[in-house]
């Protein structure tokens, strides 16, 4: 094939269909650019979607360990307790000193 083909007289005769393909296969084109565009933004708004979702669950967490505090601290109230500053020492003993020592 030389490029003559496109010069051939049964090729002048159905110049418009080659030319109607031509923009529908352009216009295909075109349409799956647009597909890709409009997937790309989707994928972003689920993303953005999914960051909304956790941030909500972590807010509504932390709502509900304020309002647990705030009830608690009513009920203390009531019954005329205060809340510690200092929280309790927890003590650990070890017993393999204290076996240790018996056995001498």
């Amino acid at each position: 094939m030389k490029g003559n083909f496109l010069n051939r007289d049964e090729v002048k005769v159905h110049y418009k269909f080659f030319i109607l393909v031509f923009a529908l296969m352009m216009v295909m084109i075109y349409s799956n650019h647009l597909v890709n565009k409009k997937i790309e933004i989707v994928n972003q708004l689920k993303e953005q979607a999914e960051e909304y979702k956790s941030r909500n669950a972590y807010a509504q967490s932390r709502l509900i360990k304020v309002r647990m505090e705030s009830e608690l601290s009513k009920e203390m109230e009531g019954d005329s307790l205060m809340s510690l500053e200092n929280h309790p020492h927890k003590l650990l003993i070890k017993l393999d000193s204290l076996q240790d020592g018996k056995t001498e």
